[in-house]
């Protein structure tokens, strides 16, 4: 099974990615991990991402695309994947639907932590007060929310009319978001295995 989790900064989305990861034996692909291992590495491709991420570009959407197909053709992750933080675009949705394709795989659900600004401000304040960190900010925080909900409209369109997106209440407690997020992937389980063994 492979899942895609959407979410604001401040939605919770990296506790729920690694909730699914542990009860659901899963292998989490941040796309920000794979281009630090790279650096970290010092690989020529790490010392080229470096350089482009210090001149202030974004690394292209090549690039990743590679680092996400290593991941993808390792058999270890075969349909045991997260995707947290990508895609980002409907070129990068389309992309990876395609790299999917080539190793026998495919998206089967993708959950979006909806949460208002409102709670945002609220979570990313009490993150500021308990851990110091000095990227948390109001006005930090209204600008990082309304990037995602500009940016993350055309893929979210684009999988709810694959019928793969399915909205989580991410305003509930994080046990109640635990259960909700289990349910939704245990139906699909089900569905998945009753059409394995129809097949076979």
């Amino acid at each position: 099974m492979n899942i895609v989790i959407f979410g604001p900064p401040g939605a919770g989305k990296g506790t729920q990615s690694k909730f699914i990861v542990n009860k659901f034996n899963l292998h989490q692909l941040s796309t920000g991990d794979l281009l630090r291992n790279e650096i970290k590495n010092k690989t020529q491709l790490g010392s080229e991402i470096s350089s482009i991420i210090n001149s202030g570009e974004l690394v292209s959407d090549k690039i990743v695309g590679n680092l996400i197909e290593k991941f993808i053709s390792n058999n270890t992750y075969k349909n045991k994947i997260i995707f947290d933080g990508y895609p980002r675009t409907l070129i990068q949705a389309k992309d990876l639907d395609d790299l999917l394709k080539k190793y026998k795989q495919k998206i089967d659900i993708v959950l979006k932590l909806s949460v208002s600004l409102e709670t945002v401000k609220k979570r990313i304040l009490e993150r500021q007060t308990k851990e110091k960190r000095t990227d948390d900010n109001e006005e930090i925080a209204i600008k990082r929310y309304k990037t995602y909900e500009k940016s993350s409209k055309q893929v979210i369109d684009y999988y709810q009319h694959s019928n793969l997106l399915k909205v989580v209440n991410g305003e509930a407690r994080i046990s109640e978001i635990n259960s909700e997020i289990s349910g939704l992937i245990d139906a699909i389980k089900g569905w998945l295995w009753r059409i394995w063994t129809y097949k076979y």
